[in-house]
């Protein structure tokens, strides 16, 4: 009876060890992407909102997609339907992607991004 206390136990420390670990691990990663931007958020965010005027940021991340790495921003603007998604190099600081995404694509990529920030 012990013996299935103690791995019990075990698992449950290594378990919870592991999500320490991996929550660490993002943590330094967006220490380590926040290092490598040669923009600051400050300059990327005046410049995707000088995009889309009237907006307002709702959300925005610095990540890597597709081997860039980005300072991606939600932008709402009052009255409108949806929001802008806008892209912004932190290298360079140009706009590389603009995209208009409605009430129904936005959910669904929140949701996945959701599942994917869950895996360790």
């Amino acid at each position: 009876m012990r013996t299935i206390r103690y791995a019990t136990l075990i698992a449950a420390m290594l378990t919870l060890g592991g999500a320490v670990v991996a929550s660490a691990q993002k943590t330094e990663s967006q220490a380590a992407l926040k290092k490598e931007a040669t923009i600051s958020e400050a300059t990327a965010r005046k410049t995707a909102l000088a995009a889309v005027p009237g907006g307002k940021v709702q959300s925005h991340e610095l990540e890597r997609e597709h081997g860039k790495l980005i300072y991606s921003y939600d932008i709402k603007v009052a009255g409108q339907s949806g929001i802008e998604e806008i892209n912004v190099d932190a290298m360079t600081g140009a706009i590389v992607a603009h995209e208009h995404e409605d009430a129904k694509t936005e959910a669904k990529e929140k949701k996945a991004e959701a599942n994917e920030k869950k895996r360790p």
